[in-house]
């Protein structure tokens, strides 16, 4: 392949890339009891597709959904990851708001295990009126998944994981995205290397190049578990509750509750080759200087980029 043919494909592919958007809206970034941000949720999208991931404690998600201009009639994908309040309270809510949603297109998918099922299908049917019911009936598909289980959410493959928590059954998950890797970007080759390259084996490497999709892998809110860790090494993003700075670990006391800190996600996200790292579930107490504080401490392990989100935040993947 000559180098203007070289460089014509990678305008080409280029256009083509820019048509691919991927982007995390935080809904939420605290933890459990906040009450000056809301609990931890957030919106995974493609140019295509749309999942929310968790809702919060309670009708809060209807702020926050409006607030990023994310409709109810836009919302047809839902992964809870496990049943505390914090998490699946929300989730009523969207469910309650599609079934007397008017003129609500298409079907709503639940996804999540045994418990959060029971959880979500129990509630609703002590407090939804039975108009509400019906509509739920009409418009909701609850998707009870197994651990390992593989799914399919539009253009995203999903592979859900339990994350073997020791307080409350719950599934983190692997998503495979459309787009690239960062694995597949080379710096080193120069355009005299591709001169010299049989156009055949070029047009192949250049196929295999773009083959590796961008993945992304959530850990759910409590700390990782070796068990895990072919769904999250060298994922292109990983998402990692972080409940305080190591250096407040006396104020806050994360290990007692099974969480983690910052310090622990930079050192967890190094050691698994992750290229970016995203922390969330975190106290309020300190959100003044939480995006510099919580990034400067895990980047005292972790090389990649670091991204600690503030409410209603859009991470661009």
């Amino acid at each position: 392949m000559s180098v203007n043919e070289k460089t014509n494909y990678n305008e080409m592919m280029d256009k083509i890339m820019d048509k691919i958007t991927n982007q995390i809206t935080m809904l939420g970034t605290g933890n459990a009891t906040v009450s000056q941000i809301y609990n931890t949720c957030f919106v995974l999208q493609t140019s295509s597709t749309l999942m929310l991931v968790d809702a919060g404690g309670g009708n809060g998600i209807l702020s926050q959904l409006k607030k990023v201009n994310v409709q109810i009639s836009d919302i047809h994908h839902l992964f809870v990851t496990h049943a505390h309040t914090d998490h699946v309270l929300g989730v009523i809510w969207v469910i309650r708001m599609v079934a007397q949603c008017k003129g609500y297109e298409g079907l709503l998918h639940v996804y999540g295990n045994d418990k959060v099922m029971k959880v979500i299908k129990t509630i609703i049917d002590m407090i939804l009126a039975k108009k509400q019911l019906a509509k739920v009936a009409e418009r909701v598909v609850f998707h009870q998944l197994e651990d390992r289980e593989c799914f399919e959410v539009g253009d995203m493959k999903l592979e859900c994981f339990d994350i073997q928590s020791t307080k409350e059954k719950q599934f983190g998950f692997r998503a495979e995205l459309p787009g690239t890797s960062e694995d597949n970007v080379s710096e080193d080759k120069t355009a005299s290397d591709y001169a010299s390259e049989d156009k055949a084996a070029s047009d192949k490497a250049a196929s295999d190049n773009h083959a590796k999709p961008l993945v992304l892998a959530c850990l759910g809110d409590e700390p990782y578990n070796e068990q895990n860790r072919c769904y999250i090494e060298g994922a292109d993003w990983m998402m990692c509750e972080a409940f305080c700075l190591y250096a407040d670990r006396d104020t806050f006391k994360p290990y007692e509750k099974c969480h983690s800190t910052a310090l622990d996600a930079g050192k967890l996200a190094e050691e698994l080759g992750v290229k970016n790292l995203i922390l969330y579930h975190t106290e309020e107490k300190t959100l003044a200087n939480r995006k510099e504080n919580y990034t400067r401490e895990a980047a005292e392990n972790f090389k990649g980029r670091i991204f600690v989100p503030n409410d209603l935040e859009v991470i661009e993947l």
